[in-house]
């Protein structure tokens, strides 16, 4: 019988890092396919922010979270090495949600054809893109505005400065974490300015019209102080709260209001009516150059925890995928 290896939830990590012994590597037996299922072999999985988030009980949030001493789960590609399934065959490359593991066995419906060649890598089909595309369009970049970005190196952060640039924007700057990234975002993501958000005197000089928000706290406050009166702020995510783990919420919200500022908070399933223009446009850029996917490729399931840390803790560059 074939055997696989499965990264469960052992127990529910007392701080956002996990300890040793609250994550463990299993080896598992992996079953034939039903009627019905495909057997695949993941080649790579996603790292993401929230992997370390989903670790906790987030009932209350009504967010999904992983369940205990069972496999942790994640976006994925994989080729499909056995079908019982008359639509999937062996060969076909397919995108799933469940990672965290070296093969995974389901129905067939929980797996979505992919085309192999529509990017230059398997590992495009894994990042953000459709995060950052849903968001730039509900921001209406107009022409000749400026646009901030935070986390503008990152997963999401990397992808929206660029098609901001691509929607017409005049100016594109990025909000990073290091002197390295700082040159990364001017060099390789062609943004037009950059700064270190971790200098304690930093300030928005540049009056901003959109505000890419995944990052919260004193980068959003800093942000409201900048922007022009009735500027759009869209916000995909609040990092700086889940790496604290303490409400930390800007103080300036009636300049908000002052200005007339437009706030609009998403989830990228909110919206399938973008998802067709995104899968005609994106990979169209990415294919042409015209932008570039910023990625780090970590290497073995053994790592994918200490990924995540190293993630979160502001290690690594574009999105983070494991190599399985």
């Amino acid at each position: 019988m074939r055997l696989g290896r499965e990264m469960h939830l052992v127990a529910r990590p007392a701080r956002l890092i996990p300890e040793a012994g609250d994550v463990r590597l299993i080896e598992v037996p992996v079953p034939d396919p039903k009627p019905g299922e495909v057997l695949v072999r993941n080649l790579y999985m996603s790292i993401d922010p929230g992997a370390l988030m989903h670790m906790k009980d987030l009932s209350a949030l009504d967010i999904p979270h992983f369940a205990t001493d069972t496999a942790m789960w994640c976006d994925a590609v994989g080729e499909v090495i056995e079908s019982a399934d008359e639509d999937l065959k062996a060969g076909d490359i397919v995108w799933h949600r469940l990672g965290w593991r070296d093969y995974a066995v389901a129905s067939a419906t929980r797996f979505r054809r992919v085309d192999a060649g529509a990017y230059p890598s398997l590992t495009h089909h894994l990042c953000f893109g459709i995060v950052a595309y849903i968001g730039i369009e509900l921001a209406g970049i107009r022409p000749g505005d400026t646009v901030l970005v935070s986390s503008a190196v990152g997963g999401v952060g990397s992808i929206a400065g660029q098609i901001a640039r691509l929607r017409g924007a005049s100016k594109v700057i990025g909000s990073v974490g290091s002197a390295r990234k700082v040159a990364y975002a001017k060099e390789t993501l062609r943004y037009d300015a950059a700064f270190d958000h971790h200098d304690e005197d930093f300030r928005l000089q540049d009056d901003i019209d959109v505000y890419f928000d995944s990052v919260g706290g004193r980068q959003l406050e800093a942000a409201i102080d900048a922007m022009r009166p009735r500027g759009r702020i869209v916000v995909c995510g609040q990092t700086e709260q889940l790496h604290s783990g303490v409400p930390n919420g800007p103080r300036n919200m009636m300049t908000l209001v002052r200005k007339r500022l437009g706030l609009q908070a998403y989830y990228t399933f909110d919206h399938p009516d973008l998802v067709p223009k995104f899968e005609e446009e994106f990979p169209q850029w990415v294919r042409s150059g015209d932008l570039v996917v910023a990625e780090t490729v970590v290497h073995g399931l053994e790592n994918g925890v200490d990924a995540a840390v190293g993630q979160m803790r502001g290690e690594y560059v574009g999105k983070v995928v494991l190599r399985l």
